[in-house]
């Protein structure tokens, strides 16, 4: 049986009420629409009503930058959680931001890392794109492009010219510089396409791509050096079948490429999202329930697609619905939505929550759960008045590791997710302040 709680988020102040894990699991998932302007009643109810996690622009979504501008803000001003709003601009070829709708064309990531091959280029790049996205509201950058250029012939990257190089730790240096100059507009990035396009002969767009006898660990260097380097924003896990690495799935439903490989080898602790679940590659080979079902259970946290219609109905609540059914089956487990949920909120920098109750607290309250936890738990605080609180976190000798929240909050109940995964294990305590009192908590990480 599915819980269900009555939420409220905030940021600074309250901004979402969530019924049950539907909107947990809405997301989870990332929709493009069609048109320059919100006029379509169903989209204006995915992101008003069912909560969908975000959505993907193309150049048919953009006539100018004033007007990608109104377009972000009108799609944020529905959504009552921060949305991720993501766009393709890698440069050259596949770069939905060129002359044509009032920006300028933009060098391919090859003339970036292989003819010029120069840092201050790259960046020059970089920051001008980036700065683009900043101005227009969009807050994800579906690139860099991580993929190897081994074969300079393949359809979907050589070709297109969407490799930085064929040299891996140059791929892995233009990725840096491109990531780096990204943040500075506040930009998250996307490296793509998990394990490694850049080998295949076939374009996982229109169908079957095996890069079984053609990919190489060489390819996983560009995403080992940038988790290394401490690269934490979202991976893209591509179409693309290797039966070295799991003989029945392609990468994007492997839950040994996309968990084992990806998390628990390479140490990627950011958001995964799949390539479109609408590209040849799936719809040739799975049934629509088939795929989400095996995209979730891989370990992917976005399920990308590039529409919001199925059937002529809500592709948001058609997604939901064999979730909430694979749940109520044992086939999908709330933790493994619960998992996805909290890193994309955590992305989001949306942590408090405010428990909604008819009844105000008569005292205050401080807990956790679970305790003792691995990596993150819950934070629950009950305060009878309105007033400052501060909630930090300290180890036994008193040191402050962690503050959870510090303002202004009115009476009631909150939770607060925490993440411990820069803590050791061992022994810390919660500290609320809070109407001139202060309550202490033990808790207890172990990894």
């Amino acid at each position: 049986m599915i819980k269900k709680l009555l939420l409220v988020f905030l940021t600074s102040s309250v901004i979402f009420c969530q019924t049950d894990i539907r909107h947990k699991i809405s997301q989870m998932i990332m929709i493009g629409f069609p048109g320059k302007t919100i006029s379509d009643t169903m989209l204006i109810n995915d992101l008003q009503i069912r909560g969908v996690g975000g959505v993907i622009l193309f150049a048919g979504n953009i006539e100018s930058p004033s007007q990608l501008q109104q377009l972000t803000s009108r799609l944020q001003s529905f959504s009552q959680i921060p949305l991720f709003i993501s766009i393709d601009q890698e440069g050259g070829n596949v770069a939905r931001l060129r002359e044509s709708n009032g920006y300028v064309n933009t060098s391919t990531a090859y003339q970036m890392g292989t003819f010029y091959n120069n840092e201050n280029n790259t960046r020059s790049w970089a920051e001008l794109m980036s700065g683009w996205l900043q101005d227009a509201g969009i807050n994800i950058n579906l690139a860099p492009v991580g993929d190897v250029n081994v074969n300079p012939l393949s359809p979907a990257i050589g070709l297109k010219e969407r490799s930085f190089s064929k040299i891996p730790d140059s791929v892995y240096n233009h990725c840096y510089w491109f990531i780096d100059e990204s943040h500075k507009k506040n930009i998250k990035n996307t490296l793509k396409h998990f394990p490694g396009h850049g080998s295949s002969a076939a374009d996982s767009h229109l169908g079957f791509t095996d890069i079984t006898n053609t990919w190489a660990d060489s390819e996983l260097v560009p995403y080992q050096k940038l988790f290394q380097s401490g690269y934490k924003d979202f991976v893209m896990t591509g179409h693309l079948f290797n039966a070295n690495l799991d003989s029945v799935y392609p990468a994007s439903l492997s839950y040994k490429i996309t968990t084992e490989l990806l998390r628990n080898t390479l140490g990627f602790e950011g958001v995964t999202m799949t390539d479109g679940m609408f590209m040849g590659a799936i719809t040739n080979n799975y049934t629509f329930d088939e795929a989400v079902t095996l995209a979730v259970n891989a370990g992917n946290d976005l399920l990308l697609y590039t529409t919001n219609t199925l059937g002529g109905k809500s592709l948001v609540d058609s997604v939901v619905n064999i979730i909430v059914d694979k749940i109520n089956q044992g086939i999908i487990t709330e933790d493994r939505i619960d998992e996805s949920y909290n890193r994309i909120m955590e992305m989001k920098n949306v942590t408090g929550i405010y428990l909604a109750d008819n009844n105000l607290p008569g005292d205050y309250h401080l807990i956790n759960y679970p305790n003792p936890f691995n990596a993150s738990t819950q934070i629950k605080i009950k305060i009878p008045e309105s007033g400052n609180v501060s909630l930090k976190i300290y180890n036994i000798i008193g040191e402050e590791k962690a503050e959870i929240a510090n303002g202004y909050f009115n009476a009631g109940t909150y939770q607060f997710y925490f993440n411990a995964n820069e803590l050791a294990s061992g022994v810390y305590l919660i500290r609320m302040k809070a109407g001139g009192k202060y309550l202490t908590h033990k808790i207890i990480l172990l990894r």
